[in-house]
């Protein structure tokens, strides 16, 4: 699997400044640039945000997925 073309789905639910991200699945492009979801959940309200599944090097120099952290979003 070509873990470039993996995407995390969220939905993001608030209002104002209090906003709440909650990963609900997994996204992946196609050949043709269109997405598959794959969810865990459905939002009943809310805005689904579709993101890079971010990779990070961890200390010992195994690298992992990472959700990112509110800061670095929009």
């Amino acid at each position: 699997m070509d873990h470039s073309k993996m995407k995390y789905v969220y939905v993001i639910s608030g209002k104002g400044e209090r906003k709440f991200w909650s990963k609900i699945g997994v996204a992946f492009v196609n050949r043709d640039g269109s997405l598959n979801c794959k969810l865990e959940s459905l939002p009943v309200d809310g805005e689904l945000h579709i993101r890079d599944a971010a990779v990070r090097e961890d200390r010992d120099g195994s690298t992992s997925r990472r959700t990112p952290s509110l800061a670095s979003v929009g």
